[in-house]
């Protein structure tokens, strides 16, 4: 369901096309909550369905038309509704985390590379959520500018608060599985290490 509200969400600020949508939300909430096209256009057609967007076709090129996506008061109820709801929390899944677990059983050299490959990919995740932040600090956020647009003056600073604490925690997130997986290539030296001693005995 979450997908849901992140799409009411994007609606709230403007009306949309599914295709505009789905390029916004690479670029905002996608940091956040991934979702391919391919789920995207069914869940607006749920959502129709539901009552929390309405579509209205409008023009598109000279002849051709397009469904253009409007969050309804209804939508904009339920997603007040979930954002004051709690959040069922699900169970944990991580591979990498279950992977070295039992790094036991795979040589040294492979173990140190998919730990270099999780630094890096989270090394980029990093560079990217500091990027937003800079934005949000400086004004430059074209998502942020465009909620701040249909924003009350009054609600404004919470609105940026909010958006800047959501990339902290990634960023913070970020960090500490970079640490992690540096913690692992030492692990990994210090028992190379231990198995030199015991077989020099």
């Amino acid at each position: 369901m979450s997908l849901r509200f992140a799409l009411l969400a994007l609606l709230s600020v403007d009306a949309m096309t599914g295709y505009d949508l789905h390029k916004r939300f690479d670029s905002s909430v996608g940091h956040v909550w991934y979702a391919p096209d391919s789920q995207i256009y069914p869940e607006l057609r749920k959502m129709e369905a539901d009552g929390v967007v309405r579509a209205e076709e409008v023009a598109w090129g000279p002849k051709g038309t397009k469904r253009e996506y409007h969050i309804t008061d209804e939508g904009r109820t339920a997603l007040r509704e979930w954002m004051n709801a709690m959040l069922p929390y699900a169970r944990f899944r991580d591979a990498m985390h279950l992977k070295s677990a039992y790094f036991e059983w795979a040589t040294p050299d492979a173990a140190r590379a998919q730990l270099r490959a999780h630094i890096a990919h989270y090394e980029a995740e990093l560079a990217q959520w500091e990027e937003q932040i800079i934005q949000i600090n400086t004004s430059t956020s074209p998502m942020l500018n465009r909620r701040l647009a249909v924003t009350p003056e009054a609600d404004r600073a919470r609105t940026t608060a909010f958006k800047r604490f959501a990339y902290e925690g990634l960023v913070q997130r970020a960090q500490q599985e970079i640490a992690w997986a540096r913690n692992g290539l030492t692990l990994i030296d210090d028992l190379d290490n231990l198995d030199e001693k015991e077989e020099g005995r």
